[in-house]
């Protein structure tokens, strides 16, 4: 509406009104909701006002609401009356296209038509009448050739494609601007336009030409190589597919030795030869070489397309010189395959080689081994004949899979000489030459777990000349007694011990038969132990060991203290009869005694009989007259009786690491503690006698100790040889070390590894000499 505003759209009646007794109110779009204030009724009179312009586009339709209420109480005196307000169109938008500016691409042979560019616009007034409804067409173009004109699209106008009739021509144009209006069809009409921007690509318009007509190369027979690079002049746009040149060879490949290729980033034609050729003498071959684009070839004269047959392709020629040069000799045969039996005679002949040469004499041809990794054989250089020199064995380390392969060279006397190769693979076949031995001629038989041992032989032949094989025992029958093989024959067998066998190794001789009864003799080494784990044995100490620093200082401290003890000793000689012992403290504190802790080394292995022993003890003139004796008698029941009235007694044991340890019974010591405490009052002398007394005391103890069968022993009393001359003023040294034990006899618990050693040595010897104590 025009104005001016406020404006007076209608005016509201009620029957009901009487003078001035009721009032109008109105309410909804434009009046309580948005747009708020659009609307506004007189409420005495019930005149409508619109205050301002309405937008069709925005607000088509209004919804409102009209109330009559009376006007002292404010109650509603009637229904409330609604009304839906209907915006009459206006054609004041004119069609607008999306986009405004369209940029199509177009090839230049594309051929006259319809082109890819769509035009789309669209009016937002009333649907479906003239205020909507629009018409498109070209109004203006550059330039003016070809012609532009737009296209319907089925079932649609608001859309239009753009078409040409005519073609283009890249060289003299590159872009056209094309001016397009939509107008509608209202009162008054209203437009507008669009601008289409044509863009032509280059296309293929222009034949690729070589730079010349003719090529020369040369080439060396049998030589495989890129011989030439042929360059071409295209008008098109480069690195497009109306430029890009593809190669072909017309004339002179019948036999496919050349081939020719475009080298992407130059545009080139690679030239290459693919296969070789003999030759007797240089030639010379003659190629004819055509190019052309990817793309076809396409032409517009006088805004014509130009349609027939393709033009036919540059071409130009090639001319190949083929150097002729020495061939290499040529074997039969590559790889030539020998069949022999493994240790053939001497000199057996294994190959003689089948060859041609077309440049050279084939009986002045040298041949050469380069490769005969063992040395069995050898070659003849004139006639390549190859030979046996050394018996040729399947088992060797250079047989590879049963094969031994020789690699021979026949060389010509061309210029340069010329080389060609023969691998010789001999397969050797196999013979019986190897017994069975043995993988491991060493086994841990766990004495507290097991009674087996399993034992695993092998072959270094192959079927059938190894397993199965067949197992017996070897050496004296009495071994029958102790072992036995179970099963007898098999791939493996296992040794079982017949009878429970004390600790220690024990040598098993072993007889193995192969499958063709070749038979070989082996001996098991078996160690009889306790284990601690999966055929482990209790572990050892170990006999040797690396000295560190600290323990060679203590070395070199060790054998200084024992010079000065020597000194000391040279010092206090004795002048006169007269000598003073050095009194010796042996009251309560007990002996103080160095504690090695350093020993290293396993006891011994070897479990002694009963070994009784017998010993003078020299008596100090000192001595009180119940301690002096000449020796010990035999007592009762076969055990050897002091003077003093002691038996003694001693066994071995062997304990669970194997060495061998003295172990003592209880006994009562109560005599001996009483002595003891007199003892603290005597003299040095005196001290010396009970414990010589003590050691006696306890050697009868152990002595007394053994069986009846085990005390047959002889009666012994030492002998007092007579001695000639001043005896030693000094002390004797016997006397010093023995009275320095006191009464701690426990070192004889564990005499160390070296004395258990010396008692197996001793002991095998008895043995074996049958000598029984």
């Amino acid at each position: 509406m025009p104005g001016p505003y406020p404006a007076i759209v209608t005016q509201m009646y009620n029957d009901k009104k009487e003078d001035n007794s009721v009032k109008f109110r109105i309410k909804g779009d434009g009046v309580t909701q948005g747009p708020i204030g659009l609307f506004t009724i007189e409420e005495n009179s019930g005149i409508v006002y619109v205050h301002r312009p309405i937008d069709r586009e925005t607000n088509p339709i209004f919804h409102v609401d009209f109330d009559v209420l009376d006007r002292l109480t404010g109650a509603t005196l009637d229904k409330t009356l609604s009304f839906n307000v209907e915006i009459k169109d206006k054609n004041d938008n004119s069609p607008q296209f999306t986009p405004s500016t369209i940029h199509a691409p177009v090839p230049e042979n594309t051929p006259e038509g319809v082109l890819q560019a769509a035009l789309q616009a669209h009016d937002i007034d009333l649907k479906d009448t003239p205020n909507s409804q629009f018409t498109m067409k070209v109004v203006s173009q550059d330039p003016a050739s070809p012609k532009f004109t737009l296209k319907d699209l089925p079932s649609t106008t608001t859309v239009k494609q753009l078409a040409f009739t005519g073609c283009f021509d890249y060289d003299k144009t590159k872009q056209y601007k094309v001016l397009v209006e939509a107008r509608d069809q209202g009162t008054p009409t209203m437009s507008s336009t669009a601008t289409v921007i044509v863009d032509i690509t280059d296309s293929n318009t222009h034949p690729p030409e070589f730079s010349s007509a003719m090529y020369n190369t040369e080439v060396m027979e049998m030589e495989l190589k890129e011989i030439l690079r042929i360059g071409i002049k295209d008008k098109d746009t480069p690195n497009m597919p109306g430029s890009r040149a593809v190669f072909s060879i017309l004339k002179g490949n019948e036999e496919g030795n050349y081939k020719i290729e475009t080298d992407s980033k130059t545009n080139e034609g690679v030239l290459s030869v693919i296969k070789g050729k003999n030759f007797e003498k240089t030639e010379v071959t003659e190629l004819e070489i055509a190019v052309e684009n990817e793309e076809k070839l396409f032409r517009c004269v006088d805004g014509k397309a130009i349609t027939g047959p393709t033009p036919k392709p540059n071409t130009a020629k090639v001319s190949v010189k083929v150097i002729d040069v020495n061939d290499p000799p040529v074997f039969k045969k590559q790889i030539e395959k020998v069949y022999r039996n493994e240790n053939g005679p001497l000199g057996d002949v294994l190959f003689v080689p089948e060859i041609k040469d077309e440049d050279s004499d084939v009986n002045k041809l040298r041949y050469e081994l380069v490769q005969d990794p063992a040395k069995w054989v050898s070659v003849d250089s004139k006639t390549g004949k190859i030979t046996t020199v050394q018996k040729m064995d399947r088992e060797s380390s250079f047989i590879k899979n049963g094969t031994y392969t020789v690699v021979v060279h026949a060389i010509d006397d061309g210029q340069p000489p010329a080389t060609g190769t023969c691998t010789v693979v001999v397969y050797l076949g196999d013979q019986n030459d190897n017994a069975p031995y043995l993988v491991s001629k060493n086994a841990v038989m766990c004495g507290n777990k097991v009674n087996r041992v399993d034992v695993k032989p092998t072959d270094l032949d192959g079927p059938p000349f190894a397993g199965p094989f067949t197992f017996s025992l070897g050496g004296e029958e009495e071994l029958k007694s102790l072992w036995k093989l179970d099963p007898t024959t098999g791939t493996n067998t296992s040794l079982i011990s017949l009878t429970s066998l004390p600790y220690g190794s024990y040598s098993v001789p072993l007889k193995i038969q192969d499958q063709q009864g070749l038979q070989a003799e082996d001996v098991l080494q078996v160690v009889v132990c306790e284990c601690t784990g999966i055929n482990t044995c209790r572990g050892r100490l170990p006999f040797s060991s690396r000295l560190g620093p600290a323990a060679i200082g203590l070395l070199f401290a060790g054998l200084l203290l024992l010079a000065l003890l020597l000194l000391f000793c040279f010092l206090f000689e004795c002048q006169s009869k007269n000598f003073q012992h050095i009194p010796l403290n042996l009251q309560d504190e007990g002996n103080q005694t160095l504690v090695k802790y350093n020993e290293e080394g396993g006891g011994s292995i070897y479990k002694p009989e009963p070994v009784f022993w017998k010993e003078s003890l020299k008596t100090p003139s000192t001595l009180p007259e119940y301690a002096v004796t000449d020796g010990y008698r035999k007592g009762e029941n076969g055990t050897l009786r002091s003077p003093a009235g002691y038996n003694f007694q001693y066994n071995f044991q062997e304990m669970s690491s194997g060495g061998g340890v003295m172990s003592m019974p209880h006994h009562n010591w109560s005599t001996v503690q009483r002595e003891r405490n007199e003892s603290r009052q005597m003299s040095r002398s005196y001290s010396l006698a009970r414990t010589e007394r003590n050691l006696a005391e306890h050697i009868e103890r152990k002595i007394s100790g053994f069986p009846e069968e085990q005390r047959d022993y002889p009666a012994y009393s030492p002998y007092q040889y007579e001695y000639e001359g001043r005896g030693s003023d000094c002390q004797s040294l016997d006397q010093l070390t023995v009275s320095n034990l006191g009464d701690n006899l426990d070192f004889l618990q564990n005499l160390g590894p070296k004395f258990s050693n010396l008692g197996g040595i001793c002991q095998q010897s008895m043995e074996r000499r049958n000598v029984r104590l």
